[in-house]
C-alpha cells in the first residue's frame, strides 16, 4: 500500500474541505450558544426548589445524557418527517438535535457553576434589596459563567468533534468533505488520515487555549 498525498492542493481544499469545515464551525457555534442558553434555563429550573419545574428538567437532562447523540440525530431526522409529513433536511435536523442534546450537558455544567458560588454572595444581593431574578442575573450567573468558562469551552471542543456524527444523516460536515474528496480522487485512505490530523490539530490547539484561559481565571481568583 503506497500512500500518496500529492493530490492535496488548494483546489482540493477549496472545493471539498472548506465547505464542510464551515458547516462544522457554524454548527458548533450555534449548538454552543443554544445549548448554553437552554442549559442555563434547565439549570435554573433544577435549582428553583419547585418540584413542578425541577422534575421535568431532571427527566429531560438525565434522559438526554443517557442516549447516544447519534441516536438522537437519527430519531429526529427520521421520525419528525414521518410525523409532520414532509422532509426537514439534514442541516436543519443537525442544528435542532445538537442544541437539544447539548443543552442537557451544559445544564449540568451551569448547575455546578451556580452551586459553586458562596451563599454569602446570595445574601449580599438580598441585603441590597435585589429580587431573585436580579440577584441571579447580576450576581450569581456572571460569576458562574466565569468559573465554568474552561469547562464550557472544553465541552465546546467535544461538541466540535461530535459534529462528525451528522455524517449519519448525510450532512456535509468536515468529515464528509474529506470523504467526498477521497472518493473523487480515488484516495480514501489518505483523506481519512488527513481528516484525523485536521481534527487533532484543531482540537489540540483549542485545548491549549482553554488551558491558558484556565490559568488566567485561576490568577484572578
Amino acid at each position: 500500500m503506497n500512500l500518496d498525498f500529492s493530490l492535496v492542493n488548494w483546489q482540493l481544499i477549496q472545493g471539498f474541505i472548506l465547505k464542510g469545515l464551515w458547516f462544522s464551525i457554524v454548527l458548533t457555534a450555534v449548538a454552543t450558544l443554544g445549548g448554553i442558553f437552554f442549559g442555563t434555563l434547565l439549570a435554573l429550573m433544577r435549582l428553583s426548589g419547585k418540584k413542578w419545574l425541577d422534575a421535568p428538567a431532571a427527566i429531560y437532562v438525565n434522559g438526554m445524557r443517557s442516549i447516544p447523540l447519534v441516536m438522537v440525530i437519527l430519531w429526529f431526522f427520521l421520525l419528525v418527517p414521518f410525523i409532520i409529513g414532509r422532509p426537514i433536511g439534514a442541516e436543519y435536523s443537525a442544528f435542532v438535535t445538537f442544541i437539544a442534546f447539548e443543552a442537557a450537558y451544559f445544564s449540568e455544567i451551569m448547575r455546578a457553576g451556580i452551586q459553586s458560588i458562596p451563599r454569602g454572595q446570595v445574601f449580599a444581593g438580598q441585603a441590597l434589596g435585589m429580587s431573585y431574578q436580579q440577584n441571579m442575573m447580576l450576581v450569581i450567573l456572571p460569576q458562574a459563567f466565569r468559573n465554568m468558562l474552561p469547562v464550557l469551552l472544553t465541552q465546546t471542543i467535544i461538541l466540535f468533534q461530535d459534529t462528525s456524527l451528522v455524517y449519519a444523516i448525510g450532512a456535509y460536515d468536515l468529515l464528509k468533505g474529506f470523504e467526498t474528496a477521497g472518493k473523487n480522487y480515488g484516495r480514501p485512505i489518505e483523506m481519512y488520515l488527513l481528516a484525523a490530523v485536521t481534527y487533532f490539530v484543531i482540537c489540540f490547539s483549542l485545548s491549549a487555549v482553554v488551558k491558558r484561559i484556565h490559568r488566567k481565571i485561576a490568577i484572578i481568583r
